[in-house]
């Protein structure tokens, strides 16, 4: 969240956008700006959030109103191949394609007071940015490398589909996957940390001395060791949350302390044209899904069949007709993130609420888009 009235920026959104868009890498296979080596990559890969603010990129309360802090402690260099580690280096602070963006939303109604204010959304007149960035290149190519070793191991005949390859978690193989995954996650987070720096010195520059408080940083796709009651029983589970996110109720140690007796921060994106939400987790959540709610309004589209229907060019235009300046990368990425490519976020939220496993406290619509 940050201290700036609606108003005042959108009498230089334009020049913010651009200036956003010029400090911030975006598009496939887009390079940072940042120059690492190999070894501040292992230490990245390592220390996530908290190399990010040593190196002076944000401040310390930013990885604490973070998942894990920003680090996954489990994380271990070592397993990473060295081609993963080569795609990192240069994608390190960028924002990459596909469903990444960086928004800059209004409030639309607060539905929760109380909660919202201890999230710091505190003034329904004030600028909210969101950030949805990941691991990039290393990322997929982690899990590209341990998808062919569980394939030769395992093999994929008796799988009902390909993609449902796994190894078990206390194989080292599985526990390889999990430290590789794990610098992954830390890569995003140190990723997710540069990004907020650079708009941070964005907004100072267009807008002069500006204050931008990050609310949370939350993973949506991860799998997690914790500890869930089942039939009376505390055990530690590896959750698996791929199309999904924590949700977790208060009093949960994972939550940073700040929330702790309200319950975690829940982000949920809708699609470039609509919304997004900001939930609170509870202890339903805990109860019926191990903690999770959906991660965002998913697709209905596939990229393919979006580039078949729609057109970059018609996509701008029909959101600067609602209010909503986009800038883009590519015309093609434009089309395959077309509003009707995405199931109704609407719908989502409805569902998370009535089921008691994500509640919603803010609801953000856009007013500025950039996209890879």
């Amino acid at each position: 969240m940050t201290n700036l009235k609606i108003e005042d920026f959108l009498k230089k959104r334009t020049e913010f956008i651009d200036n956003v868009f010029s400090n911030v890498p975006s598009g496939v296979g887009k390079s940072g700006k940042t120059r690492i080596t190999k070894e501040e990559l292992l230490e990245v890969l390592a220390n996530g959030s908290k190399w990010a603010v040593k190196q002076g990129y944000g401040k310390k309360e930013d990885y604490q109103k973070t998942e894990d802090e920003g680090c996954m402690p489990e994380a271990d260099p070592t397993v990473v191949s060295d081609k993963a580690i080569k795609r990192g280096i240069p994608q390190l602070g960028s924002l990459g394609a596909g469903n990444h963006f960086l928004e800059m939303q209004k409030i639309h109604q607060i539905f929760d007071e109380k909660t919202a204010k201890a999230f710091g959304v505190t003034d329904p007149e004030c600028l909210a940015i969101m950030v949805h960035c990941g691991s990039r290149g290393l990322g997929h190519q982690i899990a590209s490398d341990y998808i062919k070793e569980m394939e030769n191991k395992y093999g994929h005949e008796h799988l009902p589909d390909r993609e449902l390859i796994n190894a078990p978690i206390q194989s080292k193989l599985g526990q390889n996957y999990y430290k590789a995954m794990s610098c992954g996650a830390n890569f995003a987070f140190a990723n997710k940390q540069m990004i907020t720096h650079w708009i941070r010195e964005s907004m100072n520059k267009v807008f002069g001395e500006t204050e931008v408080n990050q609310v949370y940083d939350v993973c949506h796709n991860i799998a997690k060791m914790e500890k869930h009651t089942i039939n009376g029983e505390k055990l530690t589970l590896c959750i698996h949350r791929k199309g999904a996110t924590r949700s977790f109720g208060p009093g949960r140690i994972e939550i940073p302390e700040v929330y702790r007796d309200v319950g975690q921060p829940v982000i949920i994106p809708g699609s470039m044209a609509t919304g997004s939400y900001l939930l609170v987790g509870t202890k339903t959540a805990e109860e019926l899904t191990f903690g999770s709610t959906a991660h965002g309004a998913g697709r209905l589209m596939s990229r393919f069949a979006a580039l078949k229907k729609f057109r970059g060019e018609q996509v701008k235009n029909d959101m600067k007709k609602q209010g909503i300046e986009v800038k883009s990368a590519s015309w093609k990425g434009l089309a395959e993130e077309a509003s009707p490519v995405y199931k109704d976020i609407e719908e989502v939220i409805k569902v998370s609420h009535e089921l008691g496993i994500g509640k919603r406290v803010v609801k953000f619509v856009p007013i500025g888009v950039i996209k890879g």
